[in-house]
């Protein structure tokens, strides 16, 4: 049975709290405040802590910050419980190291879903570490994104119709974008103006930080594919978490090495493939970007781009595909009859 403690100084809220984690079957203690929930720490050692933000005593901040410079608890899930109004400085506890925060107040089901997935991905941290080092694998693979998106809240939000330009290779870059919805295509443009995509971003993921990391201008652009909404991180907020969040850090590494990995498979499809390999990859590509939905909907220039490949050539082999009933087409709609002829064809 897992174990979770409570720190909340409202004693409604406390209760509450721990009668429904209770009946969910989880083993709970409380605290009426920060300096009893550290005492309870040592005695209890929870798998998972739930911490008010504003506490008289010692406030949530304070719990946090003591328990990261502890080995013993550094990893243990911590989710900030905050009102609507202190929502604007959970930047702060996120930078120190926070889970998750909820906002009061909340729902049961939130309340436990949010538990849940944090205890999930606590399972997958390795014991081995110690206090200045922790390895790459005791950091979960989707720690980058998730950490971001909740940094993410407390910025701008702005909404992009289709086909608007979201930077542009050679500006500065200001901002790091984290896509909430919608679908961004990457791409760079040679001297004879041609572009070349080499990533598609949909769902929950981050655009621009590697050129803010090598601290020069934005090294390609990027394009709305459909009206997409997007959060604008300024370079100096990503900078500031990236040192002073260990965890962090240590997920953008685990991140960097997983786009090298896809990033070098894509240029070999590049320099090796057939024309077909090319124009399927790019429909796999566009697949899985679309969540295994078979109708995708894109212009011949921006598939072609993908492809690496003429829009001439990619009008022919769709033809081709077609003809051999691997996809049907409708206007600008591609639809895939045959995902496995895609993923296993020749070279």
């Amino acid at each position: 049975m897992k174990k979770i403690l409570v720190i909340e100084d409202n004693n409604d809220v406390r209760e509450n709290i721990a009668e429904i984690l209770t009946l969910a079957n989880y083993e709970v203690e409380t605290a009426e405040n920060g300096k009893v929930g550290l005492v309870k720490v040592n005695q209890f050692k929870p798998d998972l802590i739930l911490c008010d933000v504003m506490m008289p005593e010692l406030d949530g901040y304070g719990v946090l910050k003591i328990l990261a410079s502890n080995p013993q608890f550094a990893t243990v899930p911590f989710i900030f419980l905050t009102a609507k109004a202190e929502k604007v400085d959970l930047r702060k506890g996120m930078s120190l190291g926070a889970s998750d925060y909820i906002t009061k107040p909340f729902d049961d089901a939130d309340l436990l879903e949010s538990i849940q997935v944090r205890l999930r991905r606590s399972d997958l941290v390795t014991p081995a570490e110690s206090n200045h080092m922790k390895s790459l694998d005791a950091v979960p693979s989707n720690y980058f994104n998730e950490k971001l998106k909740a940094f993410s809240q407390d910025f701008e939000l702005r909404r992009f119709r289709k086909k608007d330009i979201i930077f542009e290779e050679g500006n500065n870059a200001r901002y790091i974008y984290f896509l909430e919805e919608g679908k961004v295509r990457v791409f760079r443009t040679n001297e004879f103006g041609k572009e070349l995509t080499t990533r598609i971003v949909n769902g929950a993921e981050v655009l621009g930080f590697l050129d803010v990391l090598n601290s020069k201008p934005y090294s390609k652009s990027a394009q709305s594919l459909e009206e997409s909404t997007i959060r604008m991180i300024p370079v100096k907020n990503f900078i500031d978490l990236f040192y002073t969040d260990r965890d962090f850090s240590l997920s953008l590494m685990k991140h960097l090495a997983v786009y090298a990995g896809i990033l070098e498979t894509g240029l070999v499809h590049q320099a090796y493939s057939s024309v077909r390999r090319k124009v399927a990859n790019a429909l796999i590509q566009c697949y899985e970007k679309n969540e295994a939905n078979p109708v995708i909907t894109m212009m011949r220039d921006d598939l072609a781009s993908i492809a690496g490949t003429a829009k001439e050539t990619v009008i022919r082999t769709l033809s081709d595909f077609k003809h051999e009933g691997i996809i049907d087409i409708e206007e600008t709609d591609i639809f895939i009859s045959n995902v496995n002829a895609l993923i296993n064809m020749p070279q």
